[in-house]
């Protein structure tokens, strides 16, 4: 039985966490009382008697508490620290044979970004493949519940009298400076950062990604786009449609509640859209933790997930 420790387990995704791991027959957790939750001793403590520990923190706490953990310690970091950091394995297994086995070996592990989740998985095999070149300048609009703010943001939108602007959706991170960009970049293979486009809308959770591209940007055909995805995403957590069957909708909460990703190429011979959708506490963010866990310690990779 694995000893598993969740640092920031009041929040949103260490909640999300702990909710799939609390049955697991495989799994003790290590639980701190609620006045030892934020002391550093008590945490440190912890994080040693666990065979894994998620960092569910915001960015600073999660170097500070990286640094902390016995070298032996599995640390799964939930936060945007070290999405890029050569030291962390890229928590996004579906992406190749070489992404699966460097999870499955690292002591360090960082989990994908939300937003960030759907555009890699719509971009990586592009570029990887040689279909996409890698100078190409794209452009990515991402719709999310507000649950992807946090504790404040849900408290926001959930209260009884909040600002009526909050009825429609809004968008954000206007000066192109969103701390996923990086992470947008390097995990692609681009050369260059998209201009991203993220909207938060009034409902809880689930998320969709578009990537629209010409097709002149190509060196290859529509058909090509779903060739290359169906080969990437073969027996995988991400399923791969032929097109949405929403009477000409797409509705980003289809997958609210579930750990998978399913991602679609829709458009025409000349536009084409790529898309994606998925739970942004799923898929997103706690399902993904979840995900990398089972394979670092030898579980099936859906182990305790709704798929």
């Amino acid at each position: 039985m694995k000893k598993v420790f969740i640092d920031g387990s009041a929040g949103t995704t260490g909640l999300r966490i702990y909710d799939r791991l609390k049955d697991r027959e495989d799994i003790s957790l290590i639980t701190l009382p609620e006045e030892k939750r934020k002391d550093a001793g008590a945490r440190k403590e912890a994080m040693d008697q666990s065979d894994v520990t998620f960092l569910c923190l915001p960015d600073d706490a999660a170097r500070e508490a990286a640094g902390m953990a016995d070298a032996d310690t599995v640390v799964i970091d939930a936060s945007s620290a070290h999405r890029v950091h050569p030291d962390f394995a890229y928590g996004f297994p579906e992406l190749s044979a070489v992404h699966k086995e460097r999870i499955k070996q690292a002591k360090r592990i960082s989990v994908p970004g939300c937003h960030a989740s759907g555009f890699i998985a719509l971009v990586y095999p592009l570029v990887a493949s040689g279909l996409l070149p890698a100078d190409a300048a794209l452009t990515c609009h991402s719709l999310t519940g507000y649950s992807g703010g946090g504790k404040g943001m849900i408290a926001s939108y959930e209260e009884e009298n909040r600002n009526p602007l909050l009825d429609a959706p809004r968008q954000y991170a206007l000066g192109q400076t969103h701390k996923h960009l990086p992470e947008m970049k390097a995990r692609t293979g681009l050369e260059q950062e998209p201009v991203f486009c993220p909207i938060v809308a009034d409902y809880y959770c689930g998320m969709e990604v578009t990537v629209p591209l010409f097709a002149s940007y190509l060196r290859g055909t529509k058909a090509d786009i779903g060739a290359v995805y169906r080969k990437t995403y073969e027996n995988t957590m991400i399923t791969v449609l032929d097109d949405w069957n929403e009477g000409g909708f797409v509705s980003a909460g289809a997958l609210a509640g579930f750990d998978g990703m399913q991602i679609c190429v829709a458009g025409n011979e000349e536009r084409i859209l790529l898309m994606a959708r998925y739970d942004n506490l799923g898929k997103g963010a706690s399902g993904a933790a979840v995900q990398c866990m089972n394979l670092s310690i030898g579980a099936d990779e859906t182990k305790g997930l709704v798929l």
